[in-house]
């Protein structure tokens, strides 16, 4: 019997064991990420892995979706896959064990400039994915950002970030630069570029989370990450992506018009997330186009 504090059902743990083709000998639960998906390492005689299981329909189906994502590309930037169960109840995805590696921040410039590389090899590689229109022409990723904001600014203005003399001010300025960024491209792109998506392992850079990768505008995807980035204490996105007013716009829309709406039930922490990433990325969009301070 395996010792533990936390228990998986016999059923599950026989099903990992199937996967992997050894016996666990101890598993812990990992904490983390924004959605209830059931995250492990488990431990056998000869390895560790790292296990995670959809827990409820929406995280199910963004594990599908990984699971279809790991079945159709391979590169150096990602984590290696071990098994998968692509069942339509309780999923499982079965990679390398990163636990021991290193998940930023902080940043310095050595580690960026690794990132950097690793997303731009990324964005070179071969993968038979949708694009991005049709890869999430019904996800969260879809809809334009600042045009949902002026259809109904409450939820951007309850954020305090400006007031509606800026946004009205503001608006016809990045609707244009919005409107002028493609999200159409053919690169391999991650769509979910975050610290928390980004491990060190030894001399490797791995990106995890697949479930939003498609083709798409690599520029876009790179900008995508660098208002977090900013945000751990890294560079001003312009200092990596300059002359890119369209990019700040879109990436700035994004987060304007989903940060201030009422809290997922299946990923309570995003909202959170998604204004931390706002309060760098609306400083970026303003300074980008020459809009006025934000209030």
């Amino acid at each position: 019997m395996v010792a533990h504090e936390y228990r998986i059902s016999p059923q599950l743990e026989n099903r990992i064991e199937q996967l992997i083709g050894e016996k666990i000998q101890s598993y812990r639960k990992i904490q983390g990420g924004y959605t209830p998906a059931l995250r492990l390492v488990c431990r056998t005689q000869s390895t560790g892995v790292f296990v995670k299981v959809g827990a409820t329909p929406s995280t199910a189906e963004f594990l599908e979706r990984e699971i279809f994502v790991y079945d159709r590309i391979q590169g150096d930037f990602m984590p290696h896959f071990v098994a998968a169960d692509p069942s339509d109840v309780e999923p499982i995805l079965v990679i390398e064990d990163l636990s021991a590696g290193f998940w930023p921040p902080p940043w310095d410039t050595k580690r960026i400039d690794l990132v950097l590389a690793q997303i731009e090899a990324m964005h070179g590689a071969k993968a038979k994915l949708e694009p991005y229109e049709e890869a999430h022409c019904a996800s969260i990723l879809c809809g334009t950002g600042w045009q949902a904001v002026a259809e109904n600014p409450d939820a951007f203005l309850s954020l305090g970030m400006v007031d509606s003399g800026w946004l009205d001010q503001a608006l016809p300025l990045l609707l244009s630069f919005e409107k002028a960024c493609m999200t159409e491209g053919h690169s391999l792109c991650h769509w979910d570029l975050r610290s928390d998506n980004m491990c060190f392992a030894k001399d490797r850079v791995l990106f995890v989370d697949w479930n939003h990768a498609c083709l798409s505008n690599p520029k876009l995807d790179l900008g995508f990450w660098l208002p977090s980035l900013a945000y751990e204490g890294g560079p001003a996105p312009e200092e990596i992506l300059p002359d890119a007013p369209e990019i700040a716009a879109w990436v700035s829309g994004f987060f304007a018009a989903r940060a201030g709406l009422l809290t997922i039930s299946d990923a309570p922490y995003v909202r959170q997330v998604q204004r931390q990433q706002l309060d760098t990325a609306l400083p970026w969009a303003a300074r980008a186009l020459g809009l006025p301070p934000l209030s």
